[in-house]
């Protein structure tokens, strides 16, 4: 088997947007014996597995629908599907998204033609079900490309990219691992959101040769359920999570050291300045607000007491978030009052 593809599945029939994932799947150029497409139903409560069966039924050899009994998130839908995985190469694709139809012949031959171990694309952005190009997000750069180095991991490692729009060679994804008693492979951590974020960084240092196609091939589909547009206290904390484990990965595999201002500035992003700024609107009526952000803060500095003077958070992160940051290192009562006053009088003045 040249390639496996994981699909996580929660409660996605709707508007036939598991139909549109699926239907792209299946009809992939890739013949018969080349492909397999694992989907594993997250215990949805609407009609997802049925569909998934149907799919199964119909295309037997080339689906594969399995269901999880217990609701663990996509990474654990994910180690659902590695454990049945059979492919010499690893896909991954979103249950609400769709890939034009030829998205795996392409990234594979370029593999083939120039040796990466690894290929991705870009993507485009749409509302509705379309083939047609919406807003194009560049997901890599040429300058990341090519026979690795170190340059070109820091670059990796800075701006990896949505995992999802990329193949990988087995062993990136896997490592050593092999599967579990209930045969799972975990790779991914469970009952979180941003389970990539978590594992991405051992990825890309695995990789030895990385190609990218400058080509939008892969449509992100962006709907009011997406995780992206979800902001609740459990979303928060997973990102948090999901910094936590960032952590935990660079230590276990002997590279924090190394790249400690890519790892650092990361973890900066994901576990504190996204969410520290997504919590704090009133509007998000984030429970117990002033103590979740004000532990948020303690935690920050306990794991690199000078972030502030990472390079990379210097030069990418706002000059008002600074302004901010910095007031909440120094006093989170201060800085918890000043941002509320402020964004009341822009509120009135809007």
């Amino acid at each position: 088997m040249r390639l496996s593809v994981i699909v996580p599945v929660y409660n996605m029939a709707g508007d036939d947007k598991l139909k549109h994932c699926l239907d792209s799947l299946v009809g992939q150029t890739l013949p018969d014996g080349d492909i397999e497409i694992i989907a594993v139903d997250d215990c949805s409560t609407d009609d997802s597995f049925a569909l998934m069966q149907d799919y199964e039924k119909n295309y037997p050899g080339r689906f594969m629908a399995i269901h999880s009994p217990v609701n663990h998130h996509q990474g654990g839908a994910k180690n659902i599907g590695l454990g049945r995985a059979k492919g010499e190469w690893l896909g991954f694709i979103d249950a609400d998204d769709w890939v034009v139809p030829d998205y795996y012949e392409r990234l594979l031959k370029k593999a083939e033609e120039t040796g990466a171990d690894m290929v991705g694309c870009d993507y485009s952005l749409v509302d509705t079900y379309t083939f047609e190009p919406g807003q194009v997000v560049h997901n890599n750069t040429a300058d990341q490309t090519g026979t690795m180095d170190e340059e070109k991991y820091r670059k990796l490692l800075l701006d990896t990219g949505s995992l999802v729009v990329k193949i990988y060679k087995r062993n990136i994804v896997l490592g050593d691992r092999t599967p579990d008693a209930d045969g799972k492979i975990s790779v991914f951590p469970e009952d979180i959101f941003y389970e990539d974020n978590a594992v991405s960084n051992t990825w890309m240092l695995r990789v030895k040769h990385f190609e990218y196609i400058q080509e939008p091939l892969y449509f992100y589909y962006q709907h009011d359920a997406s995780t992206v547009h979800t902001v609740s206290k459990k979303n928060l904390e997973d990102r948090m999570v999901a910094g936590r484990q960032i952590l935990a990965e660079a230590r276990e595999n002997g590279y924090l050291e190394k790249y400690k201002p890519e790892i650092e500035f990361m973890y900066t992003v994901l576990f504190y300045v996204n969410t520290l700024f997504s919590a704090m609107p009133k509007r998000m009526r984030i429970e117990d607000c002033y103590n979740f952000t004000k532990k948020m803060g303690i935690e920050m500095k306990e794991a690199f007491p000078d972030f502030q003077e990472n390079p990379y958070y210097k030069e990418r992160i706002h000059a008002e978030e600074k302004k901010l940051i910095g007031m909440q290192m120094k006093s989170h009562m201060l800085f918890y009052v000043y941002y509320r006053l402020l964004w009341m009088y822009r509120d009135l003045r809007s």
